[in-house]
Protein backbone atom coordinates (compact mmCIF):
# COMPACT_ATOMS: atom_id res chain seq x y z
CA UNK A 1 0.00 0.00 0.00
CA UNK A 2 1.38 3.38 -1.00
CA UNK A 3 1.36 5.99 1.74
CA UNK A 4 1.35 9.73 1.19
CA UNK A 5 3.34 12.16 3.33
CA UNK A 6 3.44 15.93 3.71
CA UNK A 7 6.78 17.48 2.80
CA UNK A 8 7.50 21.06 3.81
CA UNK A 9 10.30 22.58 1.72
CA UNK A 10 12.09 25.84 2.48
CA UNK A 11 13.90 27.07 -0.63
CA UNK A 12 16.71 29.17 0.89
CA UNK A 13 17.83 30.58 -2.46
CA UNK A 14 14.39 32.08 -3.21
CA UNK A 15 13.23 32.48 0.41
CA UNK A 16 10.02 30.55 -0.33
CA UNK A 17 8.13 27.87 1.59
CA UNK A 18 6.21 25.06 -0.10
CA UNK A 19 4.09 22.19 1.16
CA UNK A 20 3.63 19.18 -1.10
CA UNK A 21 2.11 15.73 -0.76
CA UNK A 22 4.45 12.91 -1.76
CA UNK A 23 3.58 9.23 -2.21
CA UNK A 24 6.22 6.78 -1.01
CA UNK A 25 6.68 5.44 -4.54
CA UNK A 26 7.57 8.89 -6.03
CA UNK A 27 10.74 10.90 -5.76
CA UNK A 28 10.24 14.07 -3.75
CA UNK A 29 11.56 16.30 -6.56
CA UNK A 30 9.20 14.79 -9.15
CA UNK A 31 6.21 15.08 -6.84
CA UNK A 32 7.02 18.70 -6.02
CA UNK A 33 7.38 19.56 -9.72
CA UNK A 34 4.05 17.92 -10.53
CA UNK A 35 2.50 20.22 -7.91
CA UNK A 36 4.00 23.34 -9.50
CA UNK A 37 6.98 23.78 -7.18
CA UNK A 38 10.25 24.77 -8.86
CA UNK A 39 13.35 23.53 -7.04
CA UNK A 40 17.02 23.42 -8.00
CA UNK A 41 18.17 20.28 -9.84
CA UNK A 42 20.64 19.24 -12.54
CA UNK A 43 21.32 15.55 -13.18
CA UNK A 44 18.14 13.89 -11.76
CA UNK A 45 20.29 10.81 -11.12
CA UNK A 46 21.63 11.41 -7.61
CA UNK A 47 25.13 12.10 -8.90
CA UNK A 48 25.50 15.84 -8.24
CA UNK A 49 24.57 18.08 -5.31
CA UNK A 50 22.34 20.65 -7.03
CA UNK A 51 19.14 19.34 -5.39
CA UNK A 52 20.71 18.81 -1.97
CA UNK A 53 18.62 19.55 1.10
CA UNK A 54 19.14 19.38 4.81
CA UNK A 55 16.50 17.23 6.49
CA UNK A 56 15.24 19.15 9.52
CA UNK A 57 12.73 16.51 10.59
CA UNK A 58 11.39 13.21 9.34
CA UNK A 59 12.83 10.20 7.58
CA UNK A 60 13.98 9.96 3.99
CA UNK A 61 15.21 6.99 1.92
CA UNK A 62 17.83 7.67 -0.76
CA UNK A 63 19.70 4.47 -1.70
CA UNK A 64 20.52 5.87 -5.17
CA UNK A 65 22.18 9.09 -3.89
CA UNK A 66 25.67 8.50 -5.26
CA UNK A 67 26.45 12.21 -5.01
CA UNK A 68 26.41 12.19 -1.20
CA UNK A 69 28.89 10.46 1.03
CA UNK A 70 27.58 8.20 3.79
CA UNK A 71 28.85 10.80 6.29
CA UNK A 72 26.75 13.59 4.77
CA UNK A 73 23.71 11.31 4.70
CA UNK A 74 24.26 10.59 8.40
CA UNK A 75 24.54 14.35 8.98
CA UNK A 76 21.05 14.84 7.52
CA UNK A 77 21.69 15.74 3.89
CA UNK A 78 19.62 14.29 1.06
CA UNK A 79 19.23 14.58 -2.71
CA UNK A 80 15.58 15.23 -3.57
CA UNK A 81 15.87 13.83 -7.10
CA UNK A 82 16.36 10.29 -5.73
CA UNK A 83 14.69 10.57 -2.30
CA UNK A 84 11.52 8.92 -1.07
CA UNK A 85 9.64 10.27 1.94
CA UNK A 86 9.24 7.69 4.70
CA UNK A 87 7.37 10.10 6.99
CA UNK A 88 6.23 13.70 7.00
CA UNK A 89 9.31 15.83 6.30
CA UNK A 90 10.72 19.29 6.77
CA UNK A 91 13.69 20.06 4.49
CA UNK A 92 15.59 23.11 3.35
CA UNK A 93 17.56 23.54 0.15
CA UNK A 94 21.32 23.96 0.41
CA UNK A 95 23.85 25.86 -1.63
CA UNK A 96 25.39 23.39 -4.09
CA UNK A 97 28.90 24.75 -3.52
CA UNK A 98 28.47 24.45 0.25
CA UNK A 99 27.54 20.76 0.02
CA UNK A 100 30.29 20.09 -2.52
CA UNK A 101 32.84 21.71 -0.18
CA UNK A 102 31.60 19.66 2.79
CA UNK A 103 31.98 16.50 0.76
CA UNK A 104 35.12 17.12 -1.29
CA UNK A 105 36.83 20.19 0.20
CA UNK A 106 39.32 18.14 2.17
CA UNK A 107 40.57 16.60 -1.08
CA UNK A 108 41.15 19.72 -3.17
CA UNK A 109 43.54 22.61 -2.80
CA UNK A 110 45.56 20.94 -0.07
CA UNK A 111 48.64 19.79 -1.94
CA UNK A 112 51.41 21.41 -3.92
CA UNK A 113 50.31 22.38 -7.42
CA UNK A 114 52.66 21.38 -10.23
CA UNK A 115 52.62 22.84 -13.71
CA UNK A 116 51.82 20.56 -16.65
CA UNK A 117 50.29 17.16 -17.07
CA UNK A 118 51.64 14.11 -15.25
CA UNK A 119 53.12 12.96 -18.59
CA UNK A 120 55.29 16.10 -18.61
CA UNK A 121 57.11 14.92 -15.50
CA UNK A 122 60.27 12.90 -15.91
Amino acid sequence: MTEVYTVQIYNRQKNTHHTVRVATDRYVLMAAESQGVELPFACRNGACTTCAVRVRSGTIDQPEAMGLSPKLREDGYALLCVSHACSDLEVETQDEDEVYELQFGRHFGKGKVRKGLPLDEE
